[in-house]
C-alpha cells in the first residue's frame, strides 16, 4: 500500500482537509489519531477548527507509514514513536552538549588569543619603563600609572 504522497507546501498552517489530502487519510481518521497519539495536538481555533503545522503533517505521515505500510497496531505504532522520540531526545541532548563544549572551546581560544595580544601590547609598553613590575611597591605602581595617564592625556 506504498502510495506516493504529494509534497508538503511551504505553509505555516494546514486545515484538516489539506492534511487529509497530503497524508492520504480521511479527516475522521485524523481526529481518531489525535485521541490515540498524544504527540499529535493540532491547534484549535474558532468552532474547534483544527490547524496543523508542518511537523504535525510529518508526524501523521509517519503514523500512516507505521500503520498502513509496516503493519503495526495502534499500540505498536505508539511505542515506535515513543522509542524514536526518546532516541531523538537523547541525540538532541548529545548535540546540545557538543555544541556547548564547542562554544566553550571557541570562547577559550578567543580569550587566549586576546590574552596573548594584551600581553604583547603590555610587553611593548613595558619596554618604555625602566623598573620591573615585580619589584615595585604599591606606591611605585601608583606613580607609574599616574605617569602613564599623564602621557596618554598629553
Amino acid at each position: 500500500m506504498d502510495v506516493q504522497l504529494p509534497a508538503i507546501p511551504a505553509k505555516r498552517y494546514f486545515t484538516i482537509g489539506e492534511v487529509s489530502e497530503l497524508c492520504g487519510v480521511k479527516p475522521y481518521v485524523l481526529r481518531y489519531w489525535e485521541q490515540e497519539f498524544t504527540q499529535l495536538k493540532p491547534m484549535k481555533r474558532r468552532g474547534n477548527r483544527r490547524y496543523y503545522q508542518h511537523h504535525e503533517v510529518l508526524l501523521i505521515r509517519r503514523i500512516r507509514d507505521l500503520l498502513y505500510d509496516q503493519g503495526f497496531t495502534i499500540s505498536g505504532a505508539r511505542n515506535q514513536l515513543t522509542d524514536a522520540g526518546s532516541h531523538a531526545g537523547a541525540n538532541a541532548q548529545e548535540f546540545r552538549a557538543e555544541a556547548l563544549a564547542s562554544a566553550q572551546l571557541e570562547a577559550y581560544r578567543d580569550h587566549r588569543e586576546a590574552s596573548r595580544a594584551l600581553a604583547a601590547d603590555f610587553a611593548d609598553g613595558a619596554a618604555h619603563t625602566t623598573v620591573s613590575l615585580e619589584k615595585l611597591t604599591l606606591e611605585q605602581v601608583r606613580d607609574e600609572l599616574l605617569a602613564i595617564r599623564e602621557s596618554l592625556l598629553a
